[in-house]
């Protein structure tokens, strides 16, 4: 196992199989990939050299175990100098070198793929190359920043970097990250071979004297440096610099072109090593790929059952029913979607044919059938023999106990019924189950199409089998699934209403809403609390108001929701109307808002602000974990990223209040209370971990 050579007729194949399910950037295979270049350089007669992987995929990225754990920064950094000199080595054998894509490359994957002269890749939507590094608050560190420019041109290398979305291998192929596309294996390798027989002879662009870059655009022109401005100013529109590994990558690639190719590696491998070894990049590593892993592994829960769901149906077809129904269809579902009004399914049936419309990969035939999955009706026999239903009308708890009441019976013998409820407590929802056992909270997000997690709700009586089922509908639906227990809110409601209050809060204490909006972005929140809670509807939120005061019993009395009620009778619901905090014509804050709030802070600024908004969500984690609806941190740091936007940055809430410290926390909070009032003050289980120096994560 590792890399091994066979020669035939002067070109070498080497098959990348390093132990375990997948190659993986780290010790092992620069050792093993030193030594292959080391064989091949002292072998006669070679005319080409062949990479393929004796894996699924290509290469899957950077030992992340490994780099989690490694804090020395001089040894990461002597990792990427020992493979930059492998890859040296492999661009100055003087043959060409084909990179045989086969499955993923990505990361450090496809960094091996740019040191070869060539790259061809299955034509296939399922393989996807690129650099994705700074979603893990990294950069490339194996010469990904300062090869890539070459291959595809500056200003597209500094866009896909400072993204970091991969790319599947037909856009691959229209934007130049992979030369060549091939049906089947058979055929990439005679395109392979064939490439080495009409290259005999082949430099690498970087060690050439004359090089045209794609895009026109030359390092250290007038219109390259307009091209880095440009970008920079991007940036920090984007991110408001809470993401310093996408402005360090801009930085390399500006200072690496402007240097000699291997002085460039050197800039990079420096960078890297110094980014890795961040706390900011630990977290994220932790939170975005062993946190996501376990969780889409469901680890810890009981074993996932086959979900035995054929028939879903679902009750009302407003957007959440009508994204509902389309991504069930996708899954393969027979759905039955019903509602009281014939309009609303008109329009919910458009909204499925036109996301329907936009599957590309879908030929007309897979379409049509998709569409001819999902029933849209207006009665209730068409539900009988469901193996699921979701229940997803409006947020009055009679209006949901009438539904179940009338239509548990149709369901098929063994059937689930599920509340797709966001704040209505599952074990008020279902006093009127035949079943209680199989009753759950099935709690999506909007928009159903393109949000990830699915917040799954149990109570006391809930099954075990009905809790495996449902994270097996959650597998088939791509979701990726959190399980809490029972409250008012559950967690992720909850969480994401303490961010939008206080939003409003400060607000209405006179802190410019422009600076409260900055504040939030400059902190990582993926949107401003204000923006959102004018997406998710003002209106929305003043019944939110109203049913948790119903359900709890506990009535919110803060200025800033006397402002959010004002808007409303002003008729400022939110982005659905145009006007809410906003005027959404115009995309800027409303001028009038100034009128509404007369007080004027004593004090205020960046700092104030952002500490305001993002402790206002620690204090309600903390309230979620003393009344035990959160199961562990990791589920909490899943899904307030997942599902609620919450900084990426920072690795989660759990992860933040680690780096902030539980003693300065619970110090901070308890400051905060005194000054502001009772939704800050420090939680037990903060102060019970502040008082035994414990953290969240080791």
């Amino acid at each position: 196992m590792g890399i091994t050579i066979a020669l035939n007729e002067g070109v070498a194949t080497l098959t990348m199989k390093l132990p375990g399910r997948a190659n993986v950037i780290g010790e092992p295979l620069i050792r093993a990939l030193a030594g292959a270049v080391e064989e091949l350089e002292s072998a006669e007669g070679l005319r080409g050299v062949l990479l393929t992987s004796g894996h699924r995929d290509f290469c899957a990225g950077a030992d992340l175990e490994w780099l989690y754990g490694e804090r020395d920064a001089a040894v990461v950094y002597q990792g990427s100098v020992a493979l930059n000199q492998t890859f040296r080595r492999l661009e100055r054998l003087g043959v060409p070198v084909v990179a045989c894509i086969e499955g993923a490359a990505l990361g450090g994957g496809y960094e091996i793929a740019l040191a070869c002269s060539h790259r061809i890749a299955l034509d296939s939507p399922k393989i996807q190359v690129g650099l994705p590094e700074v979603s893990l608050g990294l950069i490339p560190g194996a010469g990904g920043t300062q090869r890539l420019p070459y291959l595809v041109g500056i200003q597209r290398a500094l866009e896909h970097i400072g993204a970091g979305q991969p790319l599947r291998a037909p856009q691959a192929a229209r934007k130049g990250f992979v030369d060549a596309l091939a049906p089947d294996h058979d055929s990439l390798m005679a395109a392979a071979l064939a490439f080495i027989e009409a290259h005999p002879k082949h430099a690498q662009p970087w060690d050439q004297k004359r090089w045209s870059f794609p895009g026109g655009v030359r390092p250290g022109t007038p219109m390259a440096r307009n091209v880095f401005i440009g970008a920079a100013g991007f940036l920090q529109k984007k991110t408001a610099g809470a993401f310093p590994a996408a402005e360090t990558a801009l930085q390399v690639i500006h200072e690496g072109l402007g240097l000699s190719f291997d002085r460039g590696l050197e800039v990079e491998a420096r960078a890297f090593a110094h980014l890795a070894t961040s706390d900011q990049a630990k977290d994220m590593i932790r939170t975005f790929f062993f946190h996501r892993t376990a969780v889409l592994k469901h680890a810890g829960l009981p074993g996932v059952l086959p979900h035995g769901i054929e028939k879903v149906a679902i009750l009302g077809a407003g957007m959440m029913g009508a994204g509902l129904a389309f991504i069930c269809a996708k899954a393969g579902f027979s759905v039955v979607l019903k509602d009281v009004s014939g309009s609303q399914l008109e329009r919910a049936q458009a909204h499925i044919h036109e996301q329907a419309g936009e599957l590309g990969r879908l030929d007309e035939a897979a379409r049509t059938a998709l569409l001819q999955r999902v029933a849209l009706t207006l009665e209730d026999e068409p539900i009988r023999g469901s193996d699921l239903i979701i229940e997803a009308v409006p947020e009055v708890l009679s209006i949901k106990h009438a539904e179940l009441r009338r239509l548990q019976g149709l369901l098929a013998e063994d059937g689930i019924w599920a509340s797709n409820t966001s704040a209505i407590p599952i074990g008020m929802l279902n006093e009127h189950s035949a079943d209680r056992s199989a009753f759950i909270g099935l709690h999506f997000f909007s928009p159903v199409e393109k949000m990830p997690l699915l917040e799954i709700i149990t109570t006391e009586h809930t099954s075990e089998r009905t809790l495996a089922r449902c994270l097996a509908f959650g597998d088939a639906l791509k979701k990726v699934s959190v399980v809490v227990n029972d409250g008012y809110g559950f967690f992720t409601s909850r969480f994401f209403a303490s961010y939008l209050i206080e939003g409003a809060q400060l607000v209405a204490e006179g802190h410019d809403p422009v600076l409260v909006e900055y504040a939030a972005r400059a902190a990582g929140m993926v949107m401003p609390p204000l923006k959102v809670f004018d997406e998710v509807t003002l209106s929305l939120g003043a019944k939110a108001f109203t049913s948790r005061e119903l359900v709890t019993g506990e009535a919110l009395d803060l200025p800033g929701i006397d402002l959010v009620l004002r808007l409303v009778e002003l008729g400022r619901n939110g982005k659905i109307v145009g006007q809410g905090f906003y005027d959404w014509q115009t995309r800027t804050i409303w001028s009038g808002l100034s009128e509404l709030t007369a007080a004027r802070p004593s004090e205020t600024g960046l700092v104030l602000i952002q500490e305001r908004l993002m402790l206002a969500q620690l204090a309600e984690l903390g309230r979620a974990f003393d009344e035990g609806i959160l199961n562990s941190a990791r589920d909490a740091d899943i899904a307030a990223i997942f599902g609620l936007g919450f900084a990426p940055n920072t690795g989660g809430p759990c992860a933040y209040a680690d780096r902030y410290g539980l003693p300065e926390l619970v110090a901070r909070l308890s400051e905060l209370a005194a000054r502001h009032g009772e939704r800050f003050k420090p939680a037990a289980k903060f102060r019970d971990m502040a008082s035994a120096g414990e953290r969240f994560y080791d």
